[in-house]
């Protein structure tokens, strides 16, 4: 028999194997921070009392997220992935959600079409090891100080006011956080986060002058390592920076939406957060 229950700290060592298993980039730092954003908002299935699968949904206001649909290798092909999803759809419609969003993989898109999901555009993720790169001049470091400016900046590109994400994400890796302003205005910020596999840049939400020296900075900063790149395919000018660095694409998500749509500025999207939340 399947159940669904709430998942805890408890559940992390469940998270960090099924994230594993699915080859996924996500640390236990990631998971921790999905559950203290939304302590109400995680689940895991249980098969006959067994573990089988986890969902988490984050809500950022009107915009709940939904990420982390896993289930284990040995459980699969019995429904449990879509009794997830529904139980968190259904948890958001009981808190009167409008927008309910989602980044999937080839494998879950149509899955998520047939729960009523509909494609907004898609993302390709580039992947390697980034070459030595000479400092350019443009991007600086983030003071705490400003990090509302940029939490602010980021909700008038993103329409969503993501201030309970990044502002764990700036806490946990303060020297990451750069910004560029042009002239008297802020022109865009980005960040990274160390992963299982590689170091995830991103989200970098920036105009199209401030985009470029930013994400060259973080390609600098990041030279010799192997890095994740999540990258609208509509922000042509991201995508060629990737490629000038002999980054290529190892898989894409489709940004999916059920309800109000709130489409980003596309060209002001550089590089997402990763598929956790946008």
């Amino acid at each position: 028999m399947l159940t669904i229950r709430p998942m805890t700290d408890a559940d992390l060592p469940l998270g960090l194997r099924l994230t594993e298993q699915a080859h996924w980039n996500q640390t236990e730092a990631d998971w921790q921070r999905l559950l203290t954003m939304q302590p109400d908002g995680a689940f895991v299935a249980e098969w006959d009392g067994v573990p089988a699968g986890t969902t988490v949904t984050t809500r950022f206001g009107a915009v709940a997220w939904i990420s982390m649909v896993l289930v284990d290798e040995t459980m699969r092909g019995q429904g449990i992935g879509t009794a997830l999803v529904r139980y968190a759809l259904d948890t958001l419609d009981k808190a009167r959600i409008p927008t309910t969003r989602l980044d999937a993989t080839t494998l879950g898109q149509h899955l998520y079409e047939q729960l009523g999901l509909v494609e907004e555009f898609r993302l390709v993720r580039y992947d390697g090891v980034l070459p030595p790169a000479a400092e350019l001049p443009g991007s600086e470091l983030a003071p705490p100080e400003e990090w509302e400016t940029l939490a602010a900046f980021d909700q008038l590109v993103t329409r969503i006011d993501r201030r309970p994400l990044l502002s764990r994400l700036f806490a946990a890796n303060p020297t990451e956080v750069q910004m560029d302003r042009l002239g008297a205005a802020m022109g865009g910020y980005i960040t990274s986060r160390p992963g299982r596999q590689a170091i995830q840049i991103g989200p970098c939400i920036a105009s199209p002058e401030a985009g470029p020296p930013l994400l060259l900075d973080a390609f600098r900063r990041h030279a010799g390592h192997r890095v994740f790149v999540d990258i609208p395919v509509g922000n042509v000018a991201a995508t060629r920076l990737a490629e000038s660095h002999g980054l290529t694409i190892q898989r894409s998500f489709s940004r999916m939406c059920r309800g109000v749509q709130r489409v980003e500025r596309i060209e002001w999207l550089w590089a997402s957060s990763g598929p956790e939340n946008g």
